[in-house]
């Protein structure tokens, strides 16, 4: 049974806007928990994009501070991460991970951190 499960990736044109979604299992988004969107461009390796926890807050890479916005739905296990003014160097396979329990924000952007992955979705920007 797949924990985490990625949607919403396609193709986008440069300026665009792309809305990714992570369904989680209910016993993920419960209680204590970081969870986070890592992507990995071609050829590099993966990078944290953007992260939340479980009592709010928001942290953001800087090449997509002011671009990208991750948030939780308020009824359901779905984590969102709205993509907004698209540039080809976003190009990438978009992976949702979390890790249950208290959140160490000294490790969020450590892969190795997060115990669940999804199988990634992928994110094309033309120019």
């Amino acid at each position: 049974q797949e924990r985490l499960v990625e949607s919403g990736g396609g193709s986008a044109q440069a300026g665009g806007s792309l809305r990714l979604s992570c369904v989680a299992s209910s016993d993920i988004m419960y209680s204590s928990y970081c969870m986070a969107w890592f992507r990995q461009p071609p050829g590099k390796e993966r990078e944290g994009v953007a992260h939340t926890h479980s009592w709010g807050g928001e942290t953001y890479a800087d090449s997509v501070k002011g671009r990208f916005t991750i948030s939780q739905d308020s009824a359901k296990p779905i984590l969102y991460l709205q993509m907004n003014s698209l540039n080809p160097d976003d190009t990438a396979m978009y992976y949702c991970a979390a890790h249950r329990g208290v959140c160490n924000t000294a490790y969020i952007w450590a892969p190795e951190y997060y115990t669940f992955w999804g199988r990634g979705t992928q994110v094309t920007v033309s120019s």
